[in-house]
């Protein structure tokens, strides 16, 4: 098992930043990369950005690019997303992801989330 404890989030101004943090325990040696999702009132939730431990690749959705960057320490099992230039649209609960590599199959384990609020 792997848990996750996700810190950062909260209420910022339109056109501000936040980082939010993510730390990950317990199994954290069959982590091969993590990530952020986030998910809005009344929508789905949807892909912010991931990192893979594997020659530190990262990847973010198009809404975010340029805006957000993730980061990540392998050694620490820790991610980290500095989003700047905040949106109202930007308002949704945040959760860490952790893709983990075990025995029989791949699985992903979530933190509990993070409510980041955008006013405008």
């Amino acid at each position: 098992q792997v848990q996750l404890v996700e810190s950062g989030g909260g209420l910022v101004q339109a056109g501000g930043s936040l980082r939010l943090s993510c730390a990950a325990s317990g199994r954290t040696f069959s982590i091969y990369g993590m990530g952020w999702y986030r998910q809005a009132p009344g929508k789905e939730r949807e892909f912010v950005a991931t990192i893979s431990w594997s020659g530190s690749s990262t990847y973010s959705a198009n809404s975010v690019k340029g805006r957000f960057t993730i980061s990540g320490d392998n050694a620490k099992n820790t991610v980290s997303l500095l989003m700047n230039s905040l949106k109202p649209e930007d308002t949704a609960v945040y959760y860490c992801v952790a893709n983990s590599r075990e025995t029989l199959a791949v699985r992903d384990y979530w933190g509990q989330g993070t409510q980041v609020t955008v006013s405008s």
